[in-house]
């Protein structure tokens, strides 16, 4: 028994969080030069490679949740930002008129509800094997960027 401890204890360990080595601005780079969903997932691919035992589950999923969070981080602007301008659109709109500010906040919500659905059906592909957390990162990651680019198209014209 005590062998089986030990050579468990020689294996390499997945890198930690706070080992990743993870930078925003492949992503950033590509949105300024115009790019669209295809920026999704750049910094992440950057940072597995980059970061020792990057390639483990562990590191896959860290990595691109890393990205996963800058994309929410700048939905969450780009909501804010458009929920403040559809209001005061719909106070200055007919009183017939349909809320869109309304409309905006119901449609987020029920776009939550499809991503969470969709990375849940992703994950379960995996058939409860280790691949399951990164592929359902990665799903959030890439619908949650989609999200955020349809949101920001809305605000044209500004």
């Amino acid at each position: 028994m005590r062998g089986i401890i030990f050579a468990a204890m020689l294996l390499p360990v997945p890198a930690m969080a706070q080992d990743l080595i993870f930078d925003i601005a492949p992503v950033e780079a590509c949105l300024q030069a115009g790019g669209g969903e295809e920026c999704a997932g750049l910094a992440a691919e950057q940072c597995i490679n980059a970061t020792p035992g990057g390639y483990s589950t562990v590191g896959m999923g860290a990595c691109t949740d890393y990205e996963r969070d800058a994309w929410d981080g700048w939905l969450n602007e780009v909501y804010q930002k458009l929920s403040a301008k559809l209001k005061v659109e719909d106070a200055e709109a007919m009183s017939f008129a349909p809320k869109q500010a309304d409309a905006l906040r119901d449609m987020q919500r029920a776009w939550i509800g499809y991503r969470d659905a969709k990375c849940a059906y992703v994950a379960s592909q995996w058939g409860g094997g280790t691949g399951a957390g990164p592929a359902s990162v990665s799903c959030h990651l890439h619908e949650t960027a989609r999200q955020m680019l349809y949101l920001q198209s809305s605000q044209m014209g500004e």
